[in-house]
């Protein structure tokens, strides 16, 4: 291992004048500074970040926490965040939760052992109104943003999210604006804020329809294909005939639709179908699906930007992003 001492010793200065030129200390010249760098490199020089964390008291590492690596959802915004974070010269440590509070709380409890400079979080969304290990957060002053939407147990954090409401409504209205008043909507985790936010946008363009919303077409789903399948079976057994379902995600969307084609109904022809969230598949699906596009590059950057700000101390509030809606071939007017 190539040590500071090797390199003052073919150089002929003294380890400190080393020292200084790699941190770019302002007493040694630019000239002797790149000298330095260029023989540093030369030797396969690597800097001893546990020496560096020691001195400066950081570490250079974030903590990011999901739910689950293989949530297509996350991918390009993990992608972001690992690349922003690169170019602040900052490493990510990944953990996943698996959508479980004993797992989570394992996770960032193991993230703050590392010493994290900060913590980027997608919450395991339950019903207390208080979770310990965000206790423990705020308590060890830890600079945190959380990816979605805060709930009671984690209301101290900002968060960095979509207008999730918004888009949900904008999803609706399109279906109303095909001529659909029989539109069945598969909702999300129930502990989760977003798939609130997402069914109340489905309400809310009803009632501005001055339509009401009929609950026999508000079907329990979840976040899964296999949630979106065991969705699309219920309603055909109900028999309450929609002409149009509105998922909570893509995934939910997918599994549903899987269902209804083997089944033999035509979509669009027989049945419309949107979802939420544009994941790679939504796009590819055999039938292209209808669904919001959310900013998840924008909104990875966004996070570490607004995790630096609260590292340096500065004013930061709730990011909302917009998110827009993507018409695609699983949309039409339903059949005369």
């Amino acid at each position: 291992m190539v040590r500071l001492k090797d390199i003052a010793q073919i150089a002929g200065v003294s380890v400190m004048t080393v020292s200084k030129a790699l941190r770019d200390a302002p007493d040694v010249s630019a000239e002797t500074s790149a000298k330095l760098k260029s023989l540093a490199r030369q030797m396969g020089y690597v800097p001893d970040s546990s020496a560096q964390g020691l001195r400066t008291k950081t570490t250079k590492l974030f903590g990011l926490v999901i739910p689950a690596t293989t949530n297509p959802i996350y991918a390009r915004m993990v992608y972001a965040i690992e690349e922003r974070a690169h170019e602040l010269g900052y490493d990510v440590l990944l953990a996943q939760t698996l959508n479980q509070p004993e797992r989570e709380d394992a996770c960032i409890r193991r993230l703050l052992s590392r010493r994290v400079d900060g913590l980027l979080i997608t919450p395991v969304y339950r019903f207390e109104a208080e979770a310990r290990i965000y206790q423990e957060i705020v308590a060890r002053s830890v600079p945190t943003v959380l990816l979605g939407s805060p709930a009671p147990f984690c209301k101290n954090f900002v968060s960095v999210e979509i207008e999730e409401l918004v888009a949900s409504y904008n999803v609706t209205k399109h279906l109303l604006g095909l001529g659909h008043k029989r539109i069945a909507y598969l909702t999300g985790p129930t502990a989760a804020p977003w798939a609130h936010e997402r069914f109340e946008g489905y309400r809310r363009a009803h009632r501005e329809a001055g339509l009401e919303v009929d609950d026999k077409l508000v079907f329990q789903a979840g976040s899964t294909l296999e949630d979106g399948g065991k969705a699309a079976l219920q309603i055909l057994n109900e028999g309450c005939h929609p002409t149009a379902i509105q998922a909570v995600s893509d995934l939910v969307a997918i599994g549903c639709a899987e269902v209804l084609l083997q089944q033999g109904i035509k979509i669009p022809g027989d049945l419309s179908l949107a979802g939420f969230g544009n994941i790679l598949a939504a796009e590819f699906y055999r039938v292209p699906l209808t669904t919001v596009s959310q900013p998840k590059f924008r909104l990875g950057v966004a996070a570490v930007e607004t995790l630096m700000k609260i590292i340096h101390h500065e004013q930061v509030q709730l990011k909302r992003l917009p998110a827009e809606l993507v018409e695609r071939q699983s949309t039409a007017a339903p059949k005369s």
